[in-house]
């Protein structure tokens, strides 16, 4: 279905491709310029969900593919920021993060196929561990190819605390949701 919401989504996912460009053109200012690029991809996130929920114009489809675009935002900007900065400080909230985001894709699939989406809703938690995702890995981008500077350090202080949300909210995901054996 295409609306207005959706097409943001799509924009969304068509930016990280310029992201990883971005991150490697030797732009004046190009840590700067990248970090724009993501704020506008992070606000696009923000503004399908504000347009979708008044015009009403949600669609399963958007419900779909809305977080699917985050996922791929947040695991693409990481695996560069570890490619362009190799350190085992940031590995491990990487790891965690993108093994978590895999992990509740699986179980919202498994859940919807149980008819029992409505289950694993977003949680304000997990509202909270995106917003802070995104800003470390703004801060992150900005420090990125210095990881003494204030902005990395900043920026992985927040990666750490968003991967402990991270964590909590897998957690709650899985205390939700109950997995039963399969019958087939």
């Amino acid at each position: 279905m295409v609306n207005i919401p959706n097409l943001l989504t799509v924009i969304r996912i068509g930016l990280i491709p310029v992201l990883v460009a971005l991150f490697y053109l030797p732009l004046p200012y190009g840590n700067y310029v990248t970090m724009l690029f993501f704020l506008i991809a992070v606000f696009t996130d923000w503004l399908d969900g504000v347009i979708a929920r008044r015009l009403q114009q949600t669609s399963n489809f958007g419900a779909f593919l809305d977080p699917v675009a985050d996922k791929l935002l947040v695991t693409v900007v990481l695996i560069v920021l570890l490619q362009i900065n190799p350190t085992t400080w940031l590995l491990l909230p990487a790891i965690i993060i993108i093994s978590r985001e895999i992990g509740v894709s699986a179980m919202r699939e498994w859940m919807a196929k149980s008819g029992k989406s409505a289950v694993i809703a977003v949680s304000f938690k997990g509202k909270v561990k995106t917003f802070l995702q995104m800003t470390a890995l703004a801060l992150l981008i900005v420090g990125s190819g210095d990881v003494y500077s204030y902005h990395f350090l900043c920026g992985l202080v927040t990666l750490y605390l968003a991967m402990i949300l991270t964590l909590w909210s897998l957690l709650d995901y899985m205390k939700k949701i109950s997995i039963e054996p399969d019958s087939s």
